[in-house]
Formats: C-alpha cells, structure tokens, sequence
C-alpha cells in the first residue's frame, strides 16, 4: 500500500464482510451475543455502537460487559469493513480512505457519488464489500488487496468455491486497467486450494477443468438438476416432524412411480437453521428431471419449491 501511495496510484481492498467485528464474545464463560430472531452472531458497527443482525435488521446496544456472568472484558472478535477502514487510516494516516457497503450506500445516488470520488482521485484507498469487484474502470488503482479471501470458501453450498474464484478474479481484474502495471495480493488460509491458486493465476481453464470433473463425480450441476424443498415454521419441533413426514411421502411417490435417478436429500436443517423468528428445514431433490416428482403432488401448506435454485442454504 506505501509503495502505490507513494506512486501516485490508487489502492482497493475487498473484504466481504461489513461492520466492525463479525462476532462478539466473552472470553470468561463463552457466551456469545446472537440475535434473538436468527440464532446467528451480531455484528458490531461503529456508528452508534449498535449490534446488529444483517438478516433481520434486530438491533440492541453493543454489550460493554457480559450480558451472562457480566465480565467486564467483552471482546469483540474477528474483522469487518469499518475496522479495516479504521486500521487502514491509522497506518497510513496521510491516505484519504474511503469505504463502499452497505452500511453508507443507503441514499439514492449513493453508489454514483462514492464511484466518482474515487475515480476523479478524490480518495487514494477504497475498502469494500463484493459490490466493489463488478467490472469498474478504474485506471489510477495499481494495487488491489483481498483480505481473508477464502471466507466463503466453505460454506455448505456446491457453488461456495466457483462463488470465490468468480469474486476474487473480478476484484483483480481492476488493478492495473490503466498505463501503470497493477498488483494484487492475496491473503489466505488455503493457498493450495485450487480456486484460489487459479483466480491469483487468472487462469479460468484451469479452474473449469477440476470444478467440472468434480461436479461429474458427484452428480451436480450442469450434470443434474435440483429442487430444494424448504419449509418455515415457528415451532422447532414441528418443523423437524413435517419435513420427515414429507421426505417419507416423497420417497413412497418416487418409488411407486419408478422415477429414475432422482436422489432425496435431507431432511435436514437449513444452513440458517432460525430465520427472523422461524425454523427452516430443506429437502433436496436431484435428477434429471426433479420437477417430474412434484407435478401432481399437493404440497402442504407452509412450503415453497425453488427449481434450479442458486443458492442452498
């Protein structure tokens, strides 16, 4: 970052991960601050110090002590944009720092007004989230830096690694569009995966070659189809006994039809076990053609089919 500042040239740096500290938890008795709505952890954000889901929005104080044996050390764990961006200004204090998320793109020409800053030289260092990686033009920045690029790199989701190679080789194709040569650096915990070595490489034949042939193995998509069964409810215990009740009726249809190749997965949990107050339980079904199972089946009241879904979490 000093030698492109010192150059004259402009800096991006990707994290995708917005607020201060993803997580916020006491190191005496482990009890960390989730949200009551959504079993998933708050994150902290510097301004007004809330603590704030980004799924439901639920907000409540930031904690300064424990909130359950109230130790007075309460840390707040782990890295988003607005520390990065605090770190970033403290190191480097003659850089005009800039930030693009969520979190102040919230007027209505927000995003035109923080892309012509920085364009017009305005600021020398921009900290965002994905929506930094699009196809910009951005001739001065010289050197683009991915912290932590291997976040998403394992979630429970088939597409979680074509997902990052997709991101990362977007951000990296913003350095050096201009007469200077650009730079991009990578920080990882999985250097020798084959995504990432691939994005930093920009070698998307390599990529396609391995996701493919692991795709083939496993039967996923191009090589099948899929439909994910999900089902909402407040009650836990409801929600558990319908989806294997459901999964059992399925199973009976299939095989009384004689459906070939098509693969019942679950029921399980969905990735976001609790949504805003309601327990989520998915059935995956994969074959060639998964819809045929459900054509003339009534579903019951409470659940939603999403063919060729994008996303299975």
């Amino acid at each position: 970052i000093h030698e492109a500042l010192v150059q004259g040239g402009q800096v991006i740096l990707l994290l995708n991960r917005r607020g201060f500290a993803p997580h916020i938890q006491c190191p005496a008795c482990g009890h960390a601050v989730i949200c009551p709505q959504c079993e998933i952890a708050l994150t902290h954000h510097r301004a007004e110090e809330p603590a704030l889901c980004h799924y439901c929005n639920h907000q409540e104080p930031a904690p300064t002590k424990c909130p359950q044996c109230e130790f007075a050390g309460i840390r707040y764990i782990g890295l988003g944009t607005q520390r990065l961006e605090q770190e970033v200004a403290y190191n480097f204090p003659g850089a005009r720092v800039l930030r693009w998320d969520r979190d102040v793109t919230v007027g209505r020409h927000s995003h035109e007004q923080i892309l012509a800053q920085f364009v017009e030289h305005r600021a020398d260092v921009l900290i965002g989230t994905q929506m930094i990686a699009k196809g910009l033009d951005m001739p001065l920045v010289t050197l683009v830096g991915i912290v932590a690029a291997d976040m998403g790199l394992h979630l429970p989701d088939f597409r979680a690694v074509e997902r990052t190679f997709q991101i990362l080789s977007q951000v990296a194709g913003r350095a050096g569009r201009g007469q200077r040569p650009g730079r991009v650096v990578v920080q990882t915990y999985a250097p020798e995966n084959y995504a990432i070595k691939a994005a930093s490489q920009h070698d998307y034949a390599a990529f396609y070659c391995q996701e493919i042939e692991l795709r083939r193995k496993l039967n996923l998509p191009p090589f099948s189809r899929l439909a994910r069964l999900t089902l909402s409810h407040f009650n836990a215990t409801a929600c558990q006994q319908r989806a294997e009740q459901l999964y059992r009726q399925l199973k009976q249809e299939r095989d009384a039809r004689g459906i070939p190749d098509l693969a019942l997965i679950g029921p399980a949990p969905a990735y976001m076990q609790r949504l805003r107050g309601r327990f989520r339980w998915n059935i995956i079904l994969r074959g060639a053609e998964p819809e045929r199972l459900l054509a003339e089946l009534l579903l019951p009241q409470g659940w939603t089919v999403d063919i060729d879904p994008v996303g299975l979490d």
